[in-house]
């Protein structure tokens, strides 16, 4: 699993529709695609600007042989970033447009990254996201649906979208319901400058927030997340491009581990920020000054919040001490 000196590595924040490589996309297409089309500028002005680029990668995802095709092209590409454990998460319904159920969609992801783990020998699960736009009902089928492969594939469920336009607080008698249904679950929370999200979320039981950028000098919410030991995913250069940070100096990742939060790094989407694992701590390496010390904190710290098995949970235990 890791060589001497290397420390295993999670992404626990990776979107499969934002991670798609350009000859997958290309390969289902029939038709060749511009990297330009696919991937977003450092110089990107806003989320919405981001988010555009996912529009082509979703084409893909309507039908059964794309989405299996996608979850095993994922897997090798966390196996060329040379990652122990990933955990994908995508909508269910962004992928039935075609008429596709949850049950084809969960099972088609399944089948690719069983071959890719096969393959590769990756561990992986399946976040299946509910989507701040859609009605709450369509949302909690999927979620009930997506239930029944939990343990089996699947190990969690998560809130994306439009934060700023559909705020957390709209969304508490949904997850009321899924925490009823003993299902985990992280939400996108903070990305987008609501502390008040951050909040929201974890008082409905999520146990990691996706992002959290907006808990940045507030004391008391922090106190809250570190009591609680809420596991924060940061996606550092995803961050940069969609101004969750104004300025890159602002960028807290070193106020989070000082006030030892569970901080995690994470690539978020591996094709629209042309990034890896690898890339973001080295990243933070260099802009942040994080040390090695770090690093092994943040690698406890995301095996610590996985939603993996206990039998996968030792084994990368295990890695960390070779």
């Amino acid at each position: 699993m890791t060589g001497k000196n290397r420390l295993p590595r999670l992404d626990l924040h990776c979107h499969l529709d934002g991670s798609l490589s350009q000859g997958c996309i290309e390969e289902l297409l029939g038709r060749s695609v511009k990297l330009e089309e696919l991937q977003a500028d450092m110089d990107c002005q806003s989320l919405a600007e981001y988010l555009e680029k996912f529009e082509i990668p979703l084409e893909c995802l309507q039908t059964e042989k794309g989405l299996e095709r996608a979850g095993y092209d994922l897997m090798k590409s966390a196996a060329s970033d040379q990652v122990d454990y990933i955990e994908a998460r995508f909508a269910p319904l962004f992928s039935g447009q075609r008429g596709l159920s949850t049950e084809q969609v969960i099972e088609s992801v399944l089948r690719g990254m069983e071959q890719g783990k096969k393959e590769f020998d990756i561990d992986y699960g399946v976040i299946v996201c509910a989507m701040r736009h859609e009605k709450e009902e369509a949302n909690l089928q999927m979620l009930k649906a997506a239930r029944e492969f939990l343990g089996n594939g699947v190990c969690a469920a998560d809130l994306a979208g439009n934060e700023a336009a559909f705020p957390m607080s709209q969304f508490m008698n949904l997850f009321a319901e899924v925490k009823r249904m003993e299902m985990p679950f992280t939400l996108h929370a903070g990305e987008c400058g609501s502390v008040q999200n951050i909040l929201d979320a974890v008082q409905c039981g999520a146990s990691r927030v996706g992002h959290g950028i907006a808990l940045r000098g507030q004391k008391e919410a922090i106190r809250i997340c570190r009591d609680r030991h809420i596991g924060i995913e940061m996606c550092p250069l995803s961050n940069m491009q969609t101004k969750a940070v104004k300025d890159p100096a602002d960028y807290p990742v070193q106020e989070f581990l000082e006030e030892n939060l569970l901080v995690t790094i994470n690539t978020d989407n591996r094709m629209v920020s042309q990034t890896t694992l690898e890339k973001e701590f080295a990243f933070l390496r260099e802009q942040y000054a994080v040390t090695r010390e770090q690093e092994v904190q943040m690698t406890k710290n995301a095996i610590e919040v996985a939603f993996a098995s206990d039998e996968v949970k030792a084994q990368l235990w295990k890695a960390m001490e070779l």
